[in-house]
């Protein structure tokens, strides 16, 4: 299968490295629901210190995450895993978790067993980091947000732009550590184990 490639990668990589650098300790960086694999390679070649373990629930993307694998063949980049957030998740303890663009393109139970296997996966003080569109207090931040959010529940009622205050109710054993604005009124949340 070839590599799939998605075109937001290539413009919010670099900012979202920008955020991990300072953040990610030394040890195994879980990503949960990896996509293409293409942020794994970028970000593990950026970030020596990090073995990415990447992580999808689809068989195209797992193939495409061990396509983008084998041709950047970087020490630091694990054997995909199939993971879906409800099921069972890889033994940890992991140092950090990664999970980009996932909660608003899957139904609410799948964000809510992110929060529950992440206090499994994760010792205490360790970060959860997600990123992507988020409303605040019931409010999308743009109106390219809104419209978004109207077509992701278009396509699937059980998908939509999450609120903050909404995954902070769920997000048992979680404080929310940092609220940082990315570019295209997306952004990153940084959660930390209790």
């Amino acid at each position: 299968m070839p590599r799939l490639q998605f075109p937001a990668t290539a413009r919010n990589r670099d900012a979202i490295l920008e955020v991990l650098r300072p953040r990610l300790p030394a040890g195994t960086v879980l990503e949960v629901a990896s996509g293409s694999g293409e942020h794994g390679v970028y970000f593990a070649r950026a970030l020596p210190h990090v073995v990415w373990q990447p992580t999808d629930l689809e068989a195209d993307h797992l193939a495409s995450i061990e396509a983008w694998r084998e041709e950047e063949a970087l020490p630091n980049v694990l054997p995909a895993v199939r993971l879906d957030t409800l099921g069972v998740w890889p033994p940890g303890p992991f140092a950090a978790i990664f999970c980009a663009n996932m909660v608003h393109i899957a139904p609410w139970a799948a964000a809510v067993a992110l929060f529950a296997g992440a206090r499994r996966a994760l010792p205490a003080g360790a970060l959860l980091i997600t990123y992507g569109p988020y409303a605040f207090e019931g409010a999308h931040t743009a109106p390219s947000n809104e419209a978004f959010d109207a077509s992701l529940r278009a396509r699937n009622p059980e998908w939509g732009v999450r609120d903050v205050a909404a995954l902070a109710a769920v997000a048992d054993g979680f404080s929310l550590a940092e609220t940082i604005a990315m570019p295209a009124n997306n952004f990153c949340l940084v959660w930390r184990r209790g």
